[in-house]
């Protein structure tokens, strides 16, 4: 089989993306073209795969999101972006409402982050503390800054669902050893914790004020490092992002309706949360290249890639974003 796709990301969170509104495969299909596509031993590589799905009567267009294991997840903001972008690009419009998973979101164009770099706003949510939905087999409904005893670690962590779960620390310094241990033991998906879960450990940092002669201007920042559900550890994960901004207001680390920024190594987006619970995420979707592969979904490989052009203005700008934050 062929597919056509565009090579994107999010954050540095990067994909295939197929224009799929046409396309009626079975998900075991995706599945299969999921792994061979964003096989990083393979062609293309990437941390999953994006589809660009049809709209109905209440969302322009939707998403489906599959990790590079084959599994589908419930979201995927950083992807969202990118699947919005093309979305608004195919059918000529500037704002949606996407059909995910489980759930929807919003998504419209906003101001650039920075010169040159496509910039989409999304807004998902409301973030939800029931772990009994994930399940996560603790004797509470909520975790919000407690040790979990089942994990290898003695970590405080909260749980957060964006509807995909999340397990977020706050540390001094992110010890990447232990990030993984314990990325690992939820990735087993232990009689516990069946459906897993994503992890993230998540320093605050001040960022500078806007002036040298006003503090009041000074805020926090937050870097995410997160060992993500059916990826591992990953450059970037932006419903991490979001639910550890969300986590950083609920323990009275950062305050809702305030705009944070939020980096990882792959980049950074603008993100700010509610009390309500919704969460809003600003950042790039940059298209890198656009090509064309053969797959054999049912062995999980891709070859015979022809990369028809590369988006080299874009790739300039996101790479002086990176340079520009170190």
């Amino acid at each position: 089989m062929q597919f056509d796709f565009i090579k994107c990301h999010g954050s540095g969170n990067d994909f295939p993306l197929i224009d799929a509104r046409e396309i009626d495969l079975d998900d075991a299909v995706w599945a299969g073209v999921a792994r061979a596509l964003a096989d990083r031993r393979g062609p293309v590589g990437g941390d999953g795969l994006l589809l660009l799905t049809p709209g109905d009567k209440i969302h322009a267009f939707g998403m489906r999101m599959f990790n590079s294991d084959g599994s589908e997840a419930e979201t995927c903001l950083n992807g969202l972006r990118c699947v919005a972008r093309l979305g608004f690009e195919r059918l000529g419009i500037d704002r949606a409402l996407v059909r995910l998973k489980t759930s929807a979101a919003e998504a419209a164009r906003d101001a650039d982050i920075a010169p040159g770099v496509a910039t989409i706003r999304e807004t998902a949510g409301p973030a939800d503390l029931d772990v009994t939905r994930w399940p996560l087999g603790v004797e509470a409904h909520e975790i919000v800054q407690q040790p979990i005893a089942l994990l290898p670690t003695t970590r405080s962590f909260t749980a957060v669902a964006m509807p995909n779960p999340h397990l977020v620390s706050f540390v001094d310094t992110v010890d990447e050893a232990e990030l993984v241990a314990v990325g690992e033991v939820c990735e087993a998906a232990p009689g516990w914790l069946p459906n897993r879960a994503n992890v993230s450990y998540v320093e605050m940092r001040p960022s500078p004020p806007r002036s040298e002669t006003s503090r009041e201007s000074q805020t926090n920042s937050l870097f995410v490092r997160t060992f993500e559900r059916g990826v591992g550890l990953t450059d970037s994960c932006g419903s991490a992002m979001a639910a550890s901004t969300f986590a950083a207001c609920l323990t009275g680390r950062a305050e809702f309706g305030t705009e944070l920024t939020v980096f990882n190594l792959g980049g950074l987006v603008r993100a700010q949360a509610e009390s309500d619970g919704m969460v809003r995420l600003s950042g790039n979707a940059t298209f890198e290249w656009e090509g064309s592969a053969e797959v054999d979904w049912e062995r999980g490989l891709a070859g015979d890639l022809v990369v028809a052009r590369h988006f080299d203005v874009e790739i300039a700008a996101w790479a002086g974003v990176v340079e520009a934050i170190g």
